[in-house]
């Protein structure tokens, strides 16, 4: 068993098993002991029932002081994936009580050093928060994660404890998608949601990929020749032997998680205030497919243009910052 296919649902559903109730019963947030009448015997079913499945150490569950699902999860990937594994949350500049935080999701094939040097042009009592998928940066040992609703689960657990204050959401490319999905998860649980959200150099979700257009399939070197054409990646990279092949296989992944990401069915139009960035030059995002997100809030704030092409915001940093505060700021207001 993985850390990447430890999701929520395989707890509720040995949660539900041992209590003899239907999964839904075993909600994200209901207290074990109060509404689940979970007492010490039954505790120390479950504690077995997850470290067989799971592989976790011995007495996890007993000993974790764990009164919810939702700290359950966070426990349980928190033991497989070790005690001194780096976090999938990185804060360059941590504060013990921000005003606000952003969150920041990176790229296909990146990781959270997209967002390298931005704090300097926020807010200093705001705390920015860069997100890590799994298999890369400070995570490179942990398995990679090719599915959307995983990646969302596997974030969603690590914000849990930080959106106790006013936050928002700002993702690029994949990013985008992944903040947007994460959204509709927090809307559909009931969680506190951001007050904001910015999706940058993507479209709404539309369905899945023709299979004539699905990078993911796509030989080496016509992935390969393919960023290089549409401006997917640096050229540093892709010239590099040695530096593609050890990246390739984080590109292929994450193409694959955005070529086979089901959309929502006619989904319900977010109650958070959104906003579209992108770059003049975008080879793969054009105005259209930018605008495609209006239908998806109820606040739509409108398309913001950089000069640039799809990696715009590497030379727009201050303006951007700027721009993000300011949006925050008008939502919250």
């Amino acid at each position: 068993m993985t850390t990447a296919s430890v999701n929520i649902e395989e707890l509720r559903a040995l949660i539900a098993g041992a209590l003899e109730i239907e999964p839904e019963e075993v909600t994200n947030e209901a207290h074990f002991s109060d509404e689940l009448e979970i007492d010490s015997l039954l505790m120390l079913e479950i504690s077995t029932r997850v470290e067989t499945a799971l592989g976790v150490p011995e007495n996890t569950v007993v000993i974790s002081g764990a009164k919810t699902l939702a700290e359950l999860h966070a426990i349980v990937i928190s033991k497989l994936v070790g005690e001194t594994s780096a976090c999938p949350v990185i804060r360059p500049k941590p504060l013990s009580d921000p005003a606000a935080r952003l969150f920041l999701f990176h790229h296909a094939g990146g990781s959270h050093l997209l967002y390298r040097g931005w704090a300097e042009h926020f807010p200093q009592d705001w705390e920015l928060c860069l997100l890590e998928a799994p298999g890369r940066g400070q995570l490179e040992t942990l398995p990679l994660i090719d599915d959307c609703d995983r990646l969302v689960d596997y974030f969603h657990t690590a914000i849990a404890p930080l959106i106790d204050r006013p936050f928002g959401f700002f993702g690029h490319s994949m990013g985008s998608l992944i903040a947007y999905q994460l959204t509709r998860r927090l809307h559909h649980e009931g969680d506190p949601l951001p007050d904001w959200l910015g999706v940058s150099a993507y479209s709404a979700p539309r369905g899945e990929a023709d299979a004539d257009d699905r990078p993911h399939l796509m030989s080496d070197d016509e992935l390969r020749g393919w960023l290089r054409n549409v401006g997917g990646s640096t050229p540093q990279l892709l010239d590099n032997d040695n530096v593609w092949h050890k990246f390739a296989p984080v590109f292929r992944n994450d193409f694959k998680l955005l070529d086979t990401c089901a959309p929502p069915h006619d989904p319900e139009p977010l109650p958070v205030p959104l906003s579209v960035f992108g770059g003049r030059r975008d080879k793969l995002i054009g105005e259209d497919h930018l605008l495609s997100w209006r239908p998806c809030t109820t606040h739509f704030r409108g398309l913001e243009w950089y000069e640039g092409d799809h990696f715009y915001l590497m030379n727009h940093r201050r303006p951007l910052a700027a721009a993000i505060t300011a949006a925050m700021r008008s939502a919250a207001a």
